[in-house]
This record gives C-alpha cells, structure tokens and sequence, in this order.
C-alpha cells in the first residue's frame, strides 16, 4: 500500500478547503505524484500553502500494503493558481470567494509489489464555520492514493477529474455540475459520495520536527501513523449521502458523474466524491477527492419566466402572463408566439394577448433584454384548443325505494369530440362512458362522490360532485312489555329509523290514535291488547313503513283489605291484631306496622313499644305478581304515673340500695340530688337510673336529702317539674 504524507511547519493552517492525489505511471516503476490543496485566501486569512512565504515544504509518505514505511517524497514548491468564481452568468450578482489552487508535483520510483502501495498527505485545519461539519476548525484532512499491485494490475494510473468544483454556488437555484474523471487506462469509472477523512490536529498540525503547540515539551512526529485514518465528524442530520442543505438532495450520477441538486440553505459544506477504477471486472482503486462548497445568497438580475396557463382548452385567444425578472435600467420584451401561419405573431408588450387561428399546440417563446449583455429565454408550451368546463346534473338527493338516477353532462364541451369516463362508487354499473347515462342503481345508503372525468382533444377537465342515497324509512317499536298490571300505563319508545323528518300514527286495540313521537297510553281493564306504528316520511323521498305488531297483556290486580282491632288503645295495652279481607287469589302478603317491624303473615299480633300514631300498611301480590295495598291508622295512648318513694337505705344488704323516681309516659327525664344545703351530689337523664347514696366514691351519713325532677308528661303534653324531700338511712355514713 502506498502513502503520501505533506509537512508544513508549526503554524495552524485553519484555511485547507479541499484536495487530492494523483499519479501517473511514467515508466516501469516510475510514478508522478501530483498533490492538489485548494485553501481560503481571503484577506482575512494569513497562512498560505505548505512551501510559499517561510512556510514549512510539503511531503509525501509512503506506506506498503502491511503499513510499513517505504519512503518519503519532498514536493517542493508548489505552482500557484488563483480559481475564478463558477458562476459567470452576468444576470447573477455575486461576490466570488476567494480560493487559491496549489500544485504540487514529484516523481518516485516505486518497485512493483504484491497488495500495492498507499499515498497520503495530512495537513489541519480546515475552515471554521463549516456547516455539515462539529468544531470543524479542529479537523483536518488526509488525501489518500493507492497503487494497484502487479496481481491487479501490471500498469496504471489514477484517474482525474475533468473539472474543478464549483467555488460557488446560489441557494435556492439549481446546481447542475459535470464531476466527471478521465483515465488514462481506459478503466471503467463509477462515481459515489465518500465520507471525508479527517487528518492532524492543531497540536501538531504538520508532520515536522517542531513543538508540540498544545505541550511544549512533545515533539510532534515526522513520520504519520499508517492507515487506516479517521472519517470527519458530521454535524447533525448530515452525512455522506446528504452533505449538503438540498431539496430535492444532492445526487450524483454513478456512471457520468453528474451531480445535482438544488442547496435549500446558504452556508459552508464539505462533499467527498469517489470514483472507483475497474479493469475487467476487477475493483483497481479508489480516488478521492473532497472540497468545501459554499451556498451563497444570489441576487439574480434578469429571469424570463411565463405563466402557466390556468387551463389548457380556453378558446383561441391566449393572454400570456409575464412572470419575469427584470432589474435592468432598460427592460425590453420581445414575444414570439409560434404560430406557423404568420410573420405578426410577435409582440413588444409586457404581458400580450394573442389569438390563434387554429387549434393545436404551439411554443411561444419570450425573450428579456434581447440585444444586451444580460438577457434570458424562455419558452413555453401552449395549449390552443376550444374551451372544456363540464359539469353534470343530478338529483341533490335519491331514495333508495325509486331504485335509479340519471345523471346528464353539463357545461361547455364539443359533444363529438369528447369522451367521458364516469365512475359511480357503491352503484351498478359503477362506470360509464355515455355523455348521459341513465338508470343508475345505487346499492346501499350514503354520501358517494360521483367524478366526471371527460377529454377533448389534448384537454382534460374533472368535475366532482356527491349525491346523497336516502334509504327507505323503518318503523319500529322499542322495547315493548308483553304483561302489565292493571292499569297498564305505558310510555312507548319509538325506535325509527329516517333520515329526514317523518309523521307518526300509534294505534292501539281499544280504539285510540296517537300522533305524538312517543305518546303515553294506559290499558285497563284487564285484557290482551295489541299496539301498531306507521310513519310516512314527505319529500324529496316520500316513503311509508309499518311496524311489526306488538300486543301485551293487562293482568288483574288482588284487592288489599284487612282489619286493625283495636284502632285505638292504651300503651298500657299496646297489642294490635291484624286480619286480612282481601281477596283476588292473593299470593303474598306484608304488613308494616310503621314502627320499623314487619309481617309476611296474612293474620297477626303487633305489640307496640312507645305511644303515638301509626299507619300499618298492607302490600299482596297476586299470581301475575300484580301489587295492590291498603293502610290503616291507629292509636297508641300514652299513660302517666310519677311516684317518688321517702327513703332508701344503702347499706349492700341488696335490698332498696339505690333511690330513684319511678315514672311512666314521661320524656326529656333529668333527675337531681342535694343536700340540705344545696350542694348537688347525682344527676341522670336515665329514667332507670337511681342514687347509690355516694358522693365521690364516699358514702353519704344518714341524713335527710333533697330530690328534684324534669320532664315532659306525655298525657299532659307540658314540661312539669317536681321536688320534695327523703331520708338516706346509715349509720356507718361519714359523708
């Protein structure tokens, strides 16, 4: 393998935008090197080319097939070209970078060896701001070459590229660029995008023996690493295949080397082209080159452009629409509108208007500024035909029920020299070619888009319209009971179906209409009844439906009946009997007594706790679990007793150990103890509740106590309150 390798002294050249290598087999095993490094030379950058103004001269190293180091070539001094811009259209205002070319050549003896030899020249930096590129002021670049092997190839040499890459290029205009190679050989060439090699960094951005920039106390090495190198880093969405901002993306032509696209974003770009070298079949070598293409903003002066027309067949009469750009001090227009017949077929008018004689195709061709020095062309295919501007007729709605639509071709048409092409979507037949076709049958219910497409001449014209299919309308009853109780009251669900506003008629047995949408009806007596719905639905798609039958039985109802004895009573004899008196094959029966208790038997006995009004409520089912009921309302009287006893003696013998009221039929009880001086000792709202005699766990001395009663007395009906006097009797007291 075969490396060539530059030096250049300490200084960072930050201004590298591209290069490649080349040989030419000059003799058995002599070779001619050529090296061409393209770099910035605008004002603003210092450092020239490797060999020029006290800068370092340029090597080469050469590496065999197992990188092991052959020998290295001094390339001189270089010949120096100054590129001129690529765009040299005068209509194009742009400010040309500047690029310089150096051209280094040598020659070396090679002796033929088996996997060949590699060439390289590495070199940093190349230009910051590079936009498909990260920090790619810090990256270098590396220009490699191979030498087939005599297994490969007894003689060759590197194929070259016919042209130099465009310096510049406009955005937002298309690039169309002849990136062809020749070869000497006579081998087959196939072009690619490559991804660049990246080569030195700044802190030894040649390969000489002078300090390390970034530690001083390193020497940076004469001798490069052999291969295989670094690719550069790209830059988000970019990579090799997409080097460039372009819509539609850059693309070369594999077999002429073509390159195109149309760079949708101004800035700078690296693109590496390969070009691949075959002989008989067999892959030789590759070549190289990679070089910084900048989009630039371009103010474009002059632009011929006309106007598409808006329809190809209206009429004879063409009015042209001059879409051009003009911006100089002098515009002219020169119009030829291609019409064979005449010489006055011209016109000096900005946006002219010219008739034709006759139908056809014709090319009118505008020319801006004709005569000067930045002018432009255009030509335009036009269209001479009579006008096309169909439409068609058709009912705007269509019922199912009728079962067939015609439809009719409308608008402007030559009814001989135009055909048609109709399609029907959900229809039999669902095309047709007629002008009229009649007797379309659509098979289910919708919005369809029916399309006209018809053709005259070199015409075209589509018309689009939708017709809505209108199903028949459906009646139908929702969920209908079939067994009711007597009455039967019913609210019927209307369940229909119309896509337009419909009327309704309900229709029951007994003899009743409704025209309500969902009316309510009640069934009684008892009995087998039957309920139908028709409705009818008006224009544009007049329809009447009936809905299945539906009947329903009103089951009878048992009769509730019982007898409450006593209806009133004391609470001192609280018990009520129930009897029942109903009647109507009673099944079950349940009474509620009003108290919070029940009964399921058909004859009882219901204690009361408390005294007040209750209303006992009887519920039966019969077979046809039909519900009837019946209540009554009783009394319970309360009754009042208050009686407080004169002493008690606490004295745990279990025989009159506390002191209490006894009270019946009183509510809002508070019961309270004193001494004879007023002290309180006890206090209840527990009617059950009486004195132990204590005060603080402490028994109390004989001695005489006072007593004192809240509450409300429910015969009465008034708060009362009562006091008096009693006796606590012991002896062992200490309280």
């Amino acid at each position: 393998m075969f490396f060539l390798v530059i030096f250049t002294g300490k200084t960072s050249a930050s201004h590298i935008i591209g290069g490649e290598l080349i040989y030419d087999q000059i003799g058995p095993n002599n070779y001619k090197i050529t090296l061409k490094v393209y770099r910035d030379c605008s004002p603003d950058v210092t450092t020239k080319l490797d060999g020029t103004q006290n800068m370092p001269l340029a090597f080469v190293t050469i590496f065999d097939v197992n990188g092991v180091f052959v020998k290295q070539l001094n390339l001189g001094v270089p010949t120096i070209n100054l590129i001129p811009g690529s765009i040299t259209n005068p209509c194009v205002l742009i400010k040309h970078p500047c690029v310089e070319e150096g051209i280094y050549v040598t020659t070396t003896t090679l002796t033929p060896q088996v996997g060949g030899y590699t060439l390289v020249y590495q070199r940093c930096c190349r230009n910051a701001g590079v936009d498909n590129l990260i920090n790619s002021g810090t990256q270098g670049s590396s220009y490699t070459a191979f030498i087939p092997g005599p297994e490969l190839a007894a003689t060759n040499s590197s194929p070259r590229f016919t042209n130099f890459p465009p310096i510049d290029i406009c955005n937002n205009m298309a690039l169309v660029f002849d990136h062809a190679a020749t070869d000497a050989d006579g081998d087959i060439l196939v072009y690619s995008f490559n991804r660049p090699l990246d080569g030195l960094d700044q802190c030894c951005p040649s390969l000489t023996a002078y300090t390390n920039a970034c530690v001083p106390s390193l020497i940076c090495p004469t001798i490069p690493q052999p291969p295989p190198y670094q690719f550069v880093n790209y830059a988000g969405a970019f990579n090799q295949n997409y080097p460039v901002a372009s819509n539609p993306s850059l693309t070369i032509n594999s077999s002429s080397g073509l390159l195109q696209g149309k760079p949708n974003l101004s800035g700078l770009f690296v693109v590496g082209i390969c070009v691949e070298e075959w002989r008989n079949n067999v892959l030789l070598s590759k070549h190289y080159r990679d070089f910084q293409f900048t989009v630039k903003v371009c103010t474009v002066s002059v632009v011929a452009a006309i106007a598409d027309q808006s329809q190809n067949c209206i009429g004879q009469t063409i009015t042209f629409t001059n879409t051009s750009i003009n911006q100089s001090n002098n515009p002219n227009y020169f119009w030829n509108f291609g019409d064979p017949t005449t010489l006055g077929d011209t016109s000096l008018a900005n946006s002219p208007s010219y008739t034709y004689q006759d139908t056809g195709i014709y090319y009118a061709t505008l020319i801006v500024n004709r005569g000067g020095l930045c002018t432009d062309t255009v030509k335009k295919t036009i269209y001479v035909y009579p006008v096309l501007n169909i439409n068609f007729s058709k009912p705007n709605t269509y019922c199912v029920k009728s079962n067939s639509v015609n439809f009719s071709t409308a608008g402007v048409f030559l009814a001989n020299n135009t055909t048609y092409d109709w399609s029907f979507p959900s229809a039999s037949p669902p095309t047709s070619t007629l002008q009229n076709p009649t007797g379309i049958q659509f098979t289910s219910a919708g919005l369809f888009s029916v399309t006209l497409i018809a053709k005259q001449f070199a015409c075209r014209d589509t018309f689009i319209d939708s017709i809505r299919v209108l199903n028949r309308p459906v009646a139908k009853i929702n969920n209908f009971p079939t067994q009711l109780c007597d009455p039967g009251k019913i609210s019927f669900s209307n369940g229909s179906i119309s896509e337009y506003p419909a009327s309704y008629w309900w229709q029951t047995s007994d003899g009743t209409w409704y025209s309500a949408y969902e009316p309510t009806h009640t069934f009684s007596p008892a009995g087998i009844y039957s309920v139908s719905l028709s409705m009818y639905r008006g224009a544009p798609c007049p329809d009447t439906s009936l809905a299945t039958f539906k009947t329903i039985t009103v089951n009878p109802l048992p009769i509730a009946g019982f007898a409450a004895t006593p209806t009133v009573t004391s609470i001192f004899e609280p018990e009520i009997t129930v009897q029942n008196t109903g009647e109507g094959g009673i099944t079950t029966c349940t009474y509620d007594f009003g108290d919070g208790t029940s009964s399921n038997f058909l004859n009882d006995i219901h204690s009361y706790e408390k005294p007040g009004k209750y209303k006992i409520i009887q519920t039966v089912t019969n077979a046809f679990n039909c519900v009837a009921t019946a209540e009554k309302e009783i009394r319970i009287l309360p009754e009042f007793r208050f009686w407080v006893p004169t002493a008690f003696t606490p004295d745990e013998n279990n025989l009159n150990e506390t002191f209490s009221p006894v009270t019946i039929g009183v509510r809002n009880y508070k019961f309270t103890v004193f001494d004879k001086w007023g002290h309180q000792l006890f206090e209840t709202d527990e009617p059950n509740k009486g004195w132990d005699g204590k005060r603080k766990g402490m028994t109390c001395k004989q001695d005489v106590y006072v007593w004192k009663v809240h509450y409300f007395n429910d015969v009465s009906e008034k708060n009362e309150t009562k006091t008096g006097n009693f006796t606590l009797l012991n002896d062992s007291g200490e309280f």
